[in-house]
């Protein structure tokens, strides 16, 4: 976030992902479940969205 430059928009920014973003273990298990899957199947994409959601 970095690359936000007002420091009020990346506060704000911050906040927000702290309330919904997906934790790294969450994000980790699915990877760990699509990497462990057989060979025969193929999976091609996976869409992380938080369940919480602001709006």
């Amino acid at each position: 976030m970095e690359h936000i430059t007002e420091s009020d928009v990346q506060q704000a920014n911050k906040d927000y992902v702290g309330e919904v973003g997906i934790s790294p273990d969450s994000f980790a298990r699915v990877v760990a479940f699509a990497i462990s899957q057989p060979e025969d199947v193929d999976i091609n994409e996976v869409i992380f969205r938080p369940t919480a959601q602001e709006l």
